[in-house]
């Protein structure tokens, strides 16, 4: 038999599992600000800007189609930068006095190359657990590809640094407000789920209209739930009339 719930047993059910649902919702906020606090550690960012761009000619048609070799040549350069030709040199640099050792491997998943559409300027991004680390890396990397890009590329000398990393003290993640904020919603998500799940899997019979309107049963009475002292008591009082009925 299909089960429908209305809106006002739908706030019957809220108004009856309250408890439930508040403890779930404090519980998971809880849980997502010692997490975010204390056991995720802090990512900051560094960025650099590259410009493409090699010395242009008097011709028009000439200098629009160096242009967009230019362009074309960045996504060349994106996937040359995390590539060991340059990675090795840079990881020398960084470990060099360095107490911390990177491999090659960690340094080019802390880099992301991007660039805009139709842009001859693309930008280098590191993340790092330490500031200064993540600006270090960054600069690090575009001066040994700026060094090295004319040698690999036969001799194309186009790229310029034009703004370097600086450490920004500010982390990028985790999103602390986010993530508790998202600690709250689950929290209240989960126990209305909760609530609603044991609400429609209990199969006791709660109310007499149940019976005589859904089943089709006739209702020949109500009988009463009595707890178990109140039994007791009864007893010992019916036992007791009982004496002083035979007494008398």
């Amino acid at each position: 038999m299909e089960q429908t719930i209305n809106i006002e047993q739908i706030f019957g059910i809220l108004r009856k599992y309250r408890r439930l649902i508040l403890s779930s919702t404090i519980v998971c906020t809880l849980l997502a600000v010692i997490v975010t606090f204390f056991l995720i550690t802090p990512q900051y960012s560094a960025s650099a800007e590259l410009l493409v761009n090699r010395k242009q000619s008097n011709d028009a048609n000439a200098q629009w189609n160096q242009v967009q070799t230019d362009v074309q040549m960045i996504n060349t350069y994106k996937d040359l930068i995390t590539k060991p030709v340059i990675m090795s040199s840079v990881v020398k640099k960084i470990n060099k006095g360095n107490n911390q050792k990177l491999d090659e491997a960690t340094i080019s998943d802390m880099l992301s190359v991007s660039n805009n559409q139709n842009s001859q300027v693309f930008s280098i991004t590191a993340k790092a657990d330490n500031a200064y680390t993540a600006a270090d890396i960054v600069n690090t990397t575009a001066q040994t590809f700026q060094k090295k890009a004319p040698k690999i590329m036969s001799g194309t000398d186009n790229v310029s640094i034009i703004s370097e990393a600086k450490p920004n003290l500010k982390p990028v993640s985790p999103k602390k407000q986010l993530n508790v904020l998202l600690g709250f919603v689950i929290g209240i998500v989960f126990g209305v789920g909760i609530a609603f799940l044991r609400e429609l899997t209990d199969k006791t019979v709660k109310e007499e209209s149940f019976l005589t309107d859904e089943l089709g049963l006739t209702s020949l009475g109500i009988v009463n739930n009595i707890a178990e002292k109140d039994l007791i008591k009864k007893a010992i009082m019916s036992v007791s009339a009982s004496r002083l009925s035979r007494r008398g």
